[in-house]
């Protein structure tokens, strides 16, 4: 089947069976692996009426590419996604057109530029699963896709946050602009850290990979650039992490202006 594809791990797969058990063709489990949480697992693939194969490691690398499976690789048809970040804000804006202002949640959303490593995406999207962000924004020229590795990383969030590869990563955050989203970037030259800036109202997080940071004309797109106060002798942190402190910054933010 063209649309299939492959998730591993007991956390991808554990997600897919607990978010949409319909789309998975079948399960392979290694047999030799009898411990308590392998039982457990093969117990809710019982329940959930899916098809259960025992395969031997050899054959579960060669579906999934990878050695680190945990003994548990899935065939799963892939889930249609919302089609664009336009379609994704114009619909939680919709949902939310008869509440009072101060009711509604306000978008949140993680920009990464130039994040390459299918791990620190995979972080990444577990972060933003976790501080409930709206989707990640990627451009397609230099960036991860979603792959086996990604989704293992994830640990289901690959499954659960929209991940937008766009064309032109400098005129979609002119976009966002134009819909009154904050464009917030990270640079370790900011004069402003982040627990200074103000994340109550729609914003968008723009983040680079370690090291090389943002590109010259992405931080020139963004509205305001701020820093992660370092006080050790490390000067940067990983992508993922990165994106943990700037995000669940807004959550608390968020949390105590509700």
């Amino acid at each position: 089947m063209s649309s299939a594809k492959t998730l591993f791990g007991f956390h991808a797969v554990g997600v897919r069976i607990k978010t949409a058990p319909a789309s998975i063709l079948e399960i392979h489990i290694e047999p030799t692996r009898r411990d308590a949480r392998m039982r457990q697992f093969v117990e809710r693939i019982k329940e959930a009426g899916i098809r259960l194969i025992e395969s031997d490691g050899m054959r579960l690398a060669k579906l999934c590419g990878s050695h680190g499976h945990q003994g548990v690789v899935a065939r799963v048809q892939a889930i249609v996604q919302t089609h664009s970040l336009d379609e994704l804000l114009e619909r939680l804006e919709a949902s939310q057109a008869d509440l009072p202002v101060a009711q509604r949640v306000q978008p949140l959303l993680l920009v990464l530029d130039g994040v390459t490593d299918p791990h620190n995406l995979g972080a990444c999207l577990r972060v933003a699963d976790g501080a409930g962000a709206h989707a990640v924004i990627a451009p397609k020229d230099h960036a991860a896709g979603i792959n086996a590795t990604v989704a293992k990383v994830a640990s289901g969030a690959a499954e659960t946050v929209p991940y937008f590869m766009v064309t032109n990563l400098a005129r979609t955050l002119g976009e966002l602009k134009e819909r009154n989203i904050w464009v917030i970037g990270t640079s370790d030259a900011a004069t402003q850290t982040v627990y200074d800036a103000d994340l109550r109202g729609p914003v968008a997080l723009v983040l680079g990979a370690e090291g090389d940071g943002m590109r010259q004309l992405t931080a020139k797109t963004c509205d305001q650039l701020v820093r992660i106060p370092m006080q050790g002798a490390v000067e940067s942190l990983n992508v993922s992490v990165a994106s943990g402190v700037c995000l669940f910054e807004a959550v608390r933010q968020r949390t105590r202006s509700a």
